[in-house]
Parts: C-alpha cells; structure tokens; sequence
C-alpha cells in the first residue's frame, strides 16, 4: 500500500459537506473527453485517476452519491463504465476516480495504462439515471453502510455529507466493508482518521476474506455474515430508525439483499425481517 503521504487529498481530507442539488453535473447526457492528469497507485490493485474538467474554473458539481458515466474506444470496442467519484465538489477544475485494476477490466486496464496528456481520450457523462440517494437520508438514528471493495465509494461520498455536517440528525453510522486483505483496503487511513476524529458518530469494522494470520481490534477474518450484522445493525423492528446502505461486487448483493435492480429484499437482510424501506442498494 502507498504511504500515506503519497496519497490524494481525495483519500486522506477531512470530511467535507459540499452538496450540490441534481441536474447541475458539468457532465451532461453527453459524452465529454477530458484530459487525465495524474494516476496515483494507492494499493497493490488499485489506483486513482485524476481527470480535468470541461470548465476547469468550477467544481464538478455532482450530487450526493451520484455517478457518473466513463466511456472510451478500446480495441475497437466502445467500453462504458460506472464510477462514483471520491472527490467532493470544493475541487475546483478536476475529479478523482478511485479504481480497482481487475486482470480482465477493460477500463480499469485502460485507464491504468493511460499517460497524463492534454489530449483527451475518456469522455463522461450524467444522466438522470445515475443521481442515487440525496443526502439528507430521510434522517434515520442509525444509519449502516455494508461495502465491498470499490463500492467504498458511494459510501465516501455520503461520509463526507453526514461527518461534514455538525446539525446532522443521525446519530450513528456503522460501516462493515469487505476487503481480501488489510495491505488492500481502500480508503482505510481516512477511514481511520474519520472513525478516530469522529467516533461519536462513526465506526468501521473491516472484514477480511484472504487475510493470513491473527487479526484483532478493527478487523475480522472471514466474510460478512449473519452474526456481524446482528452485532451492529438494529433489529428490523426499528422501522425508520435504521437505514441500511449497500453497495459492492453483484455477489455481495446475491448473498446480502438481492440484485442491485430491483427493490425487493431477499437474500440474508431479507431473511431477518428488513424491508425495501429500509435498504438502499447502490
């Protein structure tokens, strides 16, 4: 893993609430080449691309949550891809996209091997479809993210919405992320930082499924299950009071709360009692 003073901003600030309502995207329904300026390696798998901005005077202006849409010609291919920024709207003239480099990720590939130039070669776009939940989160006492790996980044963007304000009414945020080993962790020293400099508010367990030997305090061995979510998660009964966020590999949704597309809530949150109002499937 990278040191933690070669890391983006994007990955070590502090929380920031810097909201900005739909339908103010500089990305349209349109795809927009912008330039790479700088690839950074923050683990073994996984690196952050900082890319210009159409207007560089202004901040990307993305809603709370919301993703925007990659788009590139690969090997004669037009491959699209999904991505939710970790950077927040007081950058000013560029976006940081955190990306895991999967061996047969087209993009992910793609843009890992990309050199910073001035002339563009990825374009993006925002489309109604993409704006998620909107932050205030129906104001839920506790409020629980379950992630695995990339899906880290929807939940940072919420984090930053709900550390960043001081008149927040939820009172706690439990984040269980899932990752294979602790050298691989995205995000986790401002994680750390975060859960450390507001751990009134919010807490972290990371699960870890290829881990060799003991692990203790923060982390646990293994997946995410039955048992940990009872440990942290209010029981179904408490209705509007909790919330549960989740967001990761398709698998994740298989075994947790049912495909990402549709509102029904199988899989194990369903099993115990939860409903679509409260599970929120990024």
């Amino acid at each position: 893993m990278s040191d933690s003073t070669d890391l983006p901003a994007s990955l070590t600030s502090a929380p920031i609430k810097s909201l900005v309502e739909p339908n103010n995207c500089q990305f349209t329904d349109e795809f927009v080449k912008v330039p790479l300026i700088e690839n950074i390696p923050v683990s073994k798998t996984a690196y952050v691309a900082r890319f210009g901005l159409p207007d560089s005077t202004k901040p990307l202006n993305l809603s709370t949550c919301a993703c925007i849409l990659a788009g590139a010609d690969i090997d004669g291919e037009f491959v699209c891809r999904p991505y939710t920024p970790v950077s927040t709207n007081a950058d000013v003239g560029t976006f940081d996209l955190l990306i895991r480099k999967y061996p047969d990720g087209k993009m992910s590939q793609f843009i890992a091997n990309l050199k910073p130039s001035e002339e563009p070669v990825v374009a993006f776009k925002h489309i109604p479809f993409n704006v998620k939940i909107q932050y205030p989160f129906k104001a839920p006492k506790n409020l629980v993210m379950i992630a695995g790996g990339t899906g880290i980044t929807p939940m940072t963007q919420a984090l930053h919405a709900i550390l960043g304000d001081e008149a927040s009414s939820i009172e706690k945020t439990h984040l269980l992320y899932g990752s294979r080993e602790k050298d691989d962790i995205l995000g986790k020293e401002m994680l750390d930082n975060w859960s450390a400099s507001h751990a009134d508010k919010f807490s972290v367990t990371h699960v870890l499924s290829h881990e060799e030997g003991e692990v203790s305090g923060d982390f646990r061995k293994g997946f995410i299950d039955r048992k940990l979510i009872e440990e942290v998660v209010p029981p179904p009964s408490a209705g509007s009071d909790v919330l549960i966020f989740v967001c990761g590999p398709p698998i994740m949704y298989d075994i947790l709360c049912g495909e990402r597309g549709s509102e029904e809530v199988t899989g194990l949150l369903g099993e115990m009692g939860y409903s679509k109002d409260q599970v929120y499937k990024f």
